[in-house]
């Protein structure tokens, strides 16, 4: 099979297109032939390396040379073979999943209980959007914001892979959202189902004397102090993520947020959908919203698959409205 190896840190020209023996499934995994993936700021991190301090917590992240050689951590295609103990799929089957790894190739092995059924009414290109955008949305929304009907909920970075299904996901939820994006996405921003828009060019959503039940921050733009200014006196404080750095960004932006939860009356979290245990359970969730057409994904891009490297040195300028799309 053909897929792209990471063997060093570095540029998007570091993805070498290599040959390699097809994988085997084990006895609770299946091999699925990968259909389509996305390309995402957990990809282009894991690339570069990057931040540096990142390297010393472990993770997908080795001290001098990257522990997951094939990226791409949303998959979504038909299943090839099965190993002998899987009994909820068969070749054939339209699968999804967040696999972490592995869906730069043409084919990858996944646990069975990582794996769910393709949304019906989704192509495999606008399926591979979903798993780790919206996962990343839900528990945000849904285990971290507790959102409730009638909640007021800010989404900062309402334009980009997470942003656009908060946004839709919030409005599922009965929350009166607002999104804060750039001139260009606000027209995008309202068509997804936004109460209200900030073109964040011409208004600080920080000082505008507006409160929010809940704010999910996925851009990183206003500091922490900041964004608590912005939230109700028992409001929920979430970060996603913000600007990349070479150091400790976005780390440093999300711990200086994160360090005065024991000294004020708001709820801060930070959600890591990489470690969630529940991601299979969180994919049925979604599917039965993007089949009821409550949730669409956003697609911004479509790139083959020999044009991974261009795709990622794309989603890494960070204008990406939606997700960016792979197709094999």
């Amino acid at each position: 099979m053909k897929a792209f190896v990471l063997r060093s840190y570095g540029p998007p020209e570091a993805l070498e297109l290599t040959d390699l023996d097809r994988p085997v499934p084990g006895d609770d995994e299946v091999l699925v032939r990968v259909r389509a993936t996305s390309v995402q700021p957990y990809d282009w991190h894991l690339m570069r390396g990057e931040p540096y301090l990142a390297r010393l917590m472990g993770g997908g992240l080795g001290l001098r040379k990257p522990k997951i050689d094939i990226l791409g951590a949303d998959v979504a295609g038909q299943v090839e073979a099965v190993g002998r103990d899987v009994t909820e799929f068969r070749p054939g089957d339209e699968v999804f999943a967040m696999s972490k790894q592995g869906g730069f190739a043409e084919y990858v092995c996944i646990k069975e209980g990582e794996l769910a059924p393709k949304p019906k009414n989704l192509s495999f290109e606008q399926a591979a959007a979903v798993p780790l955008a919206a996962n990343t949305a839900l528990l945000g929304l849904r285990d971290q914001g507790r959102v409730q009907p009638g909640h007021r909920v800010l989404v900062n970075g309402a334009s980009g892979g997470v942003g656009t299904f908060a946004v839709q996901l919030a409005k599922a939820f009965g929350a009166h959202v607002t999104g804060v994006c750039g001139p260009r996405n606000t027209d995008l921003v309202r068509s997804i189902g936004a109460d209200e828009v900030v073109d964040y060019t011409k208004e600080d959503f920080t000082r505008n004397g507006r409160r929010y039940d809940l704010m999910l921050d996925i851009a990183g733009s206003r500091p922490g102090s900041a964004c608590r200014r912005a939230l109700t006196p028992r409001g929920t404080y979430v970060a996603v993520g913000g600007p990349g750095g070479r150091w400790l960004q976005p780390m440093g932006h999300i711990i200086s947020a994160l360090a005065v939860s024991p000294f004020v009356s708001q709820r801060m979290f930070l959600t890591n959908v990489v470690r969630c245990t529940e991601n299979k359970q969180n994919l049925m969730t979604l599917t039965e919203l993007v089949e009821d057409g409550r949730v669409t994904p956003v697609v911004d891009r479509r790139y083959r698959f020999e044009e991974i490297p261009a795709a990622v040195r794309y989603a890494e300028e960070g204008h990406a409205a939606g997700k960016v799309v792979v197709a094999l």
